[in-house]
């Protein structure tokens, strides 16, 4: 009975974290990254379309930093997986605009976590 316990256990143990790295990401709600930059995604509808707001901790102007809006589309909202996306800010305080992608994954502790990348974008005079 002692190595049944012990055996059961173990086996849970296991099953759990792989529970939770297949739990698809949600991309909606508050979003933070390291530098204290901060997004919120809202409006994610069935085609994958996506709206929000960016607020950008660092900023190359001296410019106030303002909240500026964001839209977006994820790559095949009802498949299987991790959502892959792009999205684009318009800054409210800068005359650019960047574009995002990333990929929305669970990591085996059940952390969602965006990976993205981006270009910018400056107007040309």
């Amino acid at each position: 009975m002692g190595s049944l316990g012990c055996c059961l256990l173990l086996g849970l143990a296991l099953l759990g974290p792989r529970a939770a790295a297949a739990r698809k990401c949600d991309l909606q709600g508050l979003w933070r990254n390291e530098l204290g930059s901060n997004m919120t995604l809202w409006a994610l509808d069935a085609a994958g379309t996506f709206s929000g707001s960016y607020h950008s901790a660092v900023a190359a102007t001296n410019k106030q930093i303002l909240v500026s809006p964001l839209q977006g589309a994820q790559q095949h909202p009802s498949a299987k997986g991790q959502p892959t996306f792009g999205f684009t800010v318009q800054w409210l305080f800068a005359d650019s605009t960047t574009a995002f992608v990333g990929q929305c994954f669970v990591d085996s502790r059940g952390k969602e976590t965006l990976e993205t990348t981006w270009l910018l974008r400056e107007e040309v005079p």
